[in-house]
């Protein structure tokens, strides 16, 4: 059996025990659902079960712990519709913490939104404006890609001086809602478009796109609104080609410092780890000590922010679904914003942060940092 393999049946198998040991007096349920079996969702995972830790070294919820019940959606619409539908039906479970992927958060929305016992969902990570009409049990706490295309375009202007810029986007939800709005607004600072290609995962070469953009006379920078996975090979293809251009990306490339051609990548993000505050230090301490010195990312950072929103949510009106829900509606309005290691979290009437602005960081060393000039 392979590894991932064997991550996935694990992650599902603790699920199932963690269910079947629930009762009305033990452990309060928290859905847990992302992509487990990919790199991606490891920050995610590991932050989860950190902040439980926490919470109930500290008493729990009224000397009841918070388990994790945890379901593997692989990204993939079946399963996810699978895993959003043993959640709801599973009375238990008061909450869930994701979906990781816009695509994912969408398709698991109806679901969590219907019949008589909704739940509600809150998202570290999904960024898709349409997030924004999926319904009044959906909430996030990041930034939309409209604050990320916007905040790259006016980074590329006025830190990098860009005035031509390529696109190469991921034809899928998110690449599409980047590439959108950093076009939208590069052009409108003043800066032209030379090319906007898609493409999709199982593209053999990436250098008929950046051939074209030297034949069109280069660019300043290339917008790579996609994943890690797509970005380091395009950030590898550079050089077969012989074109030099500043790669510029959204948070799905965040995890490329780890390939030796990504220094200099500029990347924006809702979290970066070295930001300022005494909250987020002991929070990026403690997650180093529990997981070999790794960091998180913006992803496992929005998962810890939203268990102790929970936590603080079920001290004041228990672990009722409905309830639940009404909190979270009210944090932000007539609520105090939740202070968490990404900041302040205040929500509107969508769910969404419109006051969560996004971070530049910059790949140095291996290392994506928070980029000077902000």
């Amino acid at each position: 059996m392979s590894t991932l393999s064997f991550r996935r049946l694990y992650v599902l198998a603790t699920a199932v025990v963690t269910v079947v040991g629930c009762s009305r007096d033990g452990p309060i349920l928290v859905g847990l659902a992302g992509p487990f079996s990919q790199d991606r969702a490891t920050s995610m995972l590991q932050a989860a079960e950190l902040a439980v830790r926490e919470i109930n070294g500290r008493g729990g919820i009224h000397g009841r712990p918070l388990q994790l019940v945890v379901f593997d959606d692989s990204a993939n619409a079946d399963v996810t519709l699978r895993v959003a539908r043993e959640l709801y039906d599973n009375s238990d479970v008061i909450a869930v913490v994701g979906h990781l992927t816009s695509s994912s958060t969408l398709t698991a929305a109806p679901v969590y939104g219907s019949g008589t016992n909704p739940i509600v969902q809150i998202s570290p990570s999904a960024s898709s404006p349409l997030i924004t009409d999926a319904g009044p049990y959906t909430f996030r706490v990041c930034p939309s890609d409209l604050v990320h295309g916007s905040r790259l375009a006016e980074w590329a202007r006025a830190q990098l001086g860009a005035e031509r810029a390529a696109i190469l986007y991921q034809n899928d939800d998110y690449g599409r809602g980047v590439r959108a709005t950093f076009a939208s607004s590069f052009l409108e600072l003043g800066g032209s478009i030379v090319s906007e290609d898609p493409y999709v995962d199982e593209i053999p070469s990436f250098g008929p796109f950046l051939q074209r953009v030297r034949q069109r006379g280069g660019a300043d920078v290339l917008l790579v609104a996609g994943t890690r996975a797509s970005g380091s090979r395009i950030a590898a293809t550079l050089d077969t080609v012989g074109i030099s251009i500043r790669i510029i990306a959204g948070d799905g490339l965040v995890g490329i410092g780890q390939t030796t051609m990504a220094d200099g990548v500029v990347i924006s993000t809702a979290y970066l780890p070295d930001r300022p505050g005494n909250r987020n230090g002991d929070f990026v301490r403690a997650y180093r000590a529990a997981y070999r010195n790794e960091l998180p990312d913006y992803r496992g950072a929005g998962t810890y922010d939203i268990l102790y929103l929970l936590a603080q949510a079920l001290e004041t009106v228990g672990p009722d679904r409905g309830r639940i829900r009404d909190y979270l509606a009210r944090v932000g309005r007539d609520i105090e914003p939740f202070e968490g290691v990404t900041g302040p979290i205040a929500f509107d009437v969508n769910g969404d942060v419109p006051e969560k602005d996004v971070v530049i960081g910059v790949i140095s060393d291996g290392r994506l940092i928070t980029a000077v000039g902000q």
